[in-house]
């Protein structure tokens, strides 16, 4: 009796997680698909009734005009009202291309609006849209980075949203090649900025300005990342989507919801170093400051005219002198997270904690590791749930001085099972002296009863740590394994209930009940009867059906991580198996199983 209470503790924790899955994410999931599906009809509604309207050559473009000595985007927003090409034809620009990266810049306000990612589709099919991260302001999904200056009327006009830069004609941005963008103000202060990109995400924008006047000139710099929306796919709990950044060289890492910054913006105290952005699940945009001038972050909501959520920084003022120039470099990343590509610009450009753009969650230290692993056999073997397969193996070694007591405890269960039945039918309802009975035997037979329950326990983190390492990276999307899962953290896409594909209907999606989920579940059924039957009715009947309940939830759950719990089930029902026959423990497996059919007799009165 107590091995399976300690046996159900572990199962009841295990199925409180899978029920936070399923009403923390897949009924709001759901939902929000719902209201995101009717926010889309009324906005398309609302667009038809509007008159586009263009703005004169010239003219401030929506959402740039700025106080001077404010932060440029505090300011009203028109509602976005064009098309992507539209916007994209509005202005001049300098084209950007690279291998992983197709795009522009914005030569109003020299801003990053026309970012694609072309590497990462939006589905598996290759003839699928490549994705797109940065889009025009006055578009539906206008999401951009911007770069600029601060100052009074004394220094005239300095770079900000409406200025117009210079480019060099037919000047194009590549791996090899820089621009230098140009603009002088009517001081004849000279702002050169050169852009420079790498060969995956990362930009650097280096602002040389040039006071030939005979009065020092004072300005703030300041950086922003603005979008218009959220992202398009539901937020999940075990996943931070929305404002993040380290403000200092050792600060702590901030992350905002958007939830949060909707009902209260955020500001950090003013520090030297650090970074600040806005992350989706597998895609980020960030700005990395100049790392020896302070600023300050802030994130920010905003609902007049165009709703947009916007994180920015401010730094302290820079004096140019008479006859001086001054050289200031901020880095922008605007791609994929992937994982090797992060580390190395965190090490390559000393920015701090740079590596947590990705969430590792609360088990980072075990998370990251585990991804390592993972990624080490994906180079070796060229398939992600190969890797998933060989992590699992890793693991149960690693595991297998704790399994060892555990399968152990159990065997040792087993073999006083006769001495604790005399003791039920010697002390009958007395509980008292059973338990007190109980502890005597155990100590007299040298059985720890909670060996059985701990190694379960602690095996609890790990599943975690697998779980975010196949949801969060992106090395996951779109990994296929074999056969018909063509992506590892996409849920099985085949279904019983249309025979896996063999009949011509859709299923819906709370009957999707695919082959992996099967396996894993009659892996679990076999498992769980590698011991005996509890005595205890309710039990019993939670021990008959607790796999048919994982099967349908874990239906829903990422592929890669369903193929792993299957496997492990798989490799543990072996693992037992061995130690318990070393330890002369029969296996019950198959006494169990044909104790289902077994027919009871009919009690006679």
């Amino acid at each position: 009796m107590e091995k399976n209470r300690n046996y159900f503790i572990a199962i009841g924790l295990s199925v409180v997680i899978v029920l936070a899955w399923q009403f923390l994410y897949m009924n709001p999931r759901i939902e929000q698909q719902r209201r995101a599906e009717e926010a889309r009809q009324a906005q398309q509604a609302t667009q038809q009734s509007q008159t586009a309207q263009t703005p004169a050559p010239g003219a401030t473009s929506p959402g740039s005009t700025a106080p001077a000595g404010s932060l440029p985007g505090s300011t009203s927003q028109q509602a976005a009202t064009v098309s992507r090409d539209e916007a994209l034809g509005r202005s001049q620009r300098v084209q950007i291309e690279t291998n992983a990266v197709a795009g522009s810049i914005n030569l109003n306000g020299a801003r990053l609006d026309d970012i694609r990612l072309k590497d990462y589709r939006e589905t598996v099919d290759d003839s699928s849209p490549i994705i797109t991260l940065f889009s025009p302001s006055d578009t539906k999904d206008g999401y951009f980075t911007e770069l600029g200056f601060i100052a009074g009327d004394a220094v005239g006009t300095v770079p900000g949203p409406s200025t117009v830069w210079t480019a060099p004609e037919g000047a194009k941005l590549t791996e090899k090649t820089p621009v230098t963008l140009s603009f002088t103000n009517e001081k004849g202060i000279v702002f050169n900025r050169t852009l420079a990109i790498d060969e995956h995400y990362m930009i650097s924008v280096t602002d040389k300005i040039e006071n030939p006047g005979q009065e020092p000139v004072s300005f703030s710099t300041y950086g922003r990342i603005t979008r218009n929306n959220k992202p398009a796919t539901p937020a999940v709990f075990v996943i931070h989507e929305g404002f993040l950044g380290v403000a200092g060289t050792d600060g702590s890492l901030t992350e905002e919801s958007y939830k949060n910054i909707e009902e209260k913006p955020f500001s950090t105290p003013k520090a030297t170093g650090g970074w600040l952005g806005i992350t989706d699940k597998y895609w980020a945009a960030a700005i990395v400051p100049p790392q020896t001038l302070p600023v300050e972050a802030r994130y920010s909501h905003f609902t007049d005219g165009q709703p947009r959520y916007q994180a920015d920084y401010r730094g302290d003022a820079v004096t140019v002198a008479p006859g001086q120039s001054v050289e200031l470099k901020n880095l922008v990343f605007a791609g994929a997270k992937e994982v090797p590509l992060v580390d190395r610009y965190e090490a390559e450009y000393s920015i701090p904690k740079f590596d947590l753009l990705i969430d590792w969650g609360w088990f980072y230290f075990i998370t990251k590791p585990m991804f390592k692993l993972m990624d080490f056999f994906f180079r070796y073997f060229g398939n992600f749930g190969v890797a998933i397969l060989l992590t699992t193996i890793v693991v149960k070694l690693l595991f297998f001085p704790l399994a060892s007591k555990q399968y152990a405890s159990m065997a040792n269960m087993k073999r006083v099972q006769p001495k604790m039945e005399e003791l039920k039918a010697k002390h009958g309802d007395d509980r008292m002296a059973m338990q007190q009975a109980m502890m005597a035997l155990y100590k007299e037979e040298k059985i720890n009863p909670v060996a059985g329950c701990w190694p379960m326990l602690l095996q609890i983190p790990v599943f975690f740590a697998l779980y975010k390492v196949i949801y969060v990276t992106i090395e996951m999307r779109h990994a296929p394994f074999f056969g018909w899962i063509h992506d590892l953290s996409a849920p099985d896409p085949t279904s019983l209930f249309n025979l896996f594909g063999l009949l011509p209907y859709d299923v819906p999606h709370a009957l999707m009940i695919g082959v992996w989920p099967i396996i894993m579940g009659i892996t679990m059924f076999m498992q769980m009867r590698m011991n005996p039957t509890p005595p205890d009715p309710t039990q019993a009947l939670i021990f008959t059906w607790m796999p048919l309940v994982f099967t349908f939830m874990l239906a829903s759950f990422p592929a890669g991580l369903v193929i792993y719990w299957a496997w492990n089930n798989t490799l543990s029902i072996t693992q037992q198996a061995l130690i318990m026959k070393r330890h002369g423990a029969k296996i019950e497996l198959f006494d169990n199983l044909k104790g289902l059919f077994k027919r009871k007799p009919v009690e006679t009165k």
